[in-house]
């Protein structure tokens, strides 16, 4: 195993805030070059293109037994209804339900994170460390002048059994290689993320 070093694109006083203002828009100089955050995207945006333009795998049988196709064949994480990324500091009558969650710039068509949780009210309420990823890349962005989009998409048909979300969702995760889950950190060199990644 060989470790490499992700730098973060935040103070220590930034990370301290990303709790609380993990979404807003901020402008100053960023750590990250143009040229380099434009190439990262792209790259990602590419991947899962081809993964939306292909279509589901058909195995054929002798029988047709009328079953439906798998959410991992079939959910596209773009056309979920956007939730503004801050949804959760919003009063609620409930705690919500079983979700599968998708973080999405929709401004360059990139799914940056997968999720799940038993109650989709509350899930990002607290401390959650892709709050803090998602602020260091609409820094990088604002640092640039470039448009951003970061907005959250439920898909709330995800049942109770939480290992039957978690199959799902590592599912998912393998299929999107969205980048700041730590399963695909090695694929996307992701620069958001800080700390040590293993590869």
């Amino acid at each position: 195993m060989t470790s490499e070093y992700q730098p973060s694109l935040l103070s220590e006083a930034d990370l301290r805030a990303a709790d609380l203002s993990w979404a807003y828009n901020r402008s100053g100089d960023s750590a990250m070059p143009l040229t380099e955050l434009q190439t990262w995207k792209q790259r990602v945006a590419q991947y899962q293109a081809t993964v939306r333009l292909s279509p589901p795998a058909q195995q054929g049988t002798l029988f047709d037994l009328g079953t439906e196709p798998s959410p991992v064949e079939t959910l596209d994480p773009f056309t979920l209804s956007p939730q503004n990324a801050e949804f959760w500091r919003g009063q609620f009558q409930e705690a919500g339900v079983p979700a599968l969650y998708f973080v999405v710039d929709h401004e360059a068509t990139v799914l940056l994170y997968v999720g799940e949780t038993l109650r989709s009210n509350q899930r990002w309420k607290g401390v959650h460390d892709c709050k803090r990823y998602i602020l260091s890349y609409v820094e990088a962005h604002r640092g640039h002048d470039l448009p951003v989009a970061v907005n959250i998409g439920f898909w709330p048909h995800a049942g109770a059994d939480r290992r039957t979300r978690q199959a799902l969702e590592s599912a998912l995760i393998t299929k999107w290689q969205s980048p700041f889950n730590k399963e695909n950190w090695a694929i996307w060199s992701t620069p958001f993320v800080g700390g040590k990644v293993e590869a």
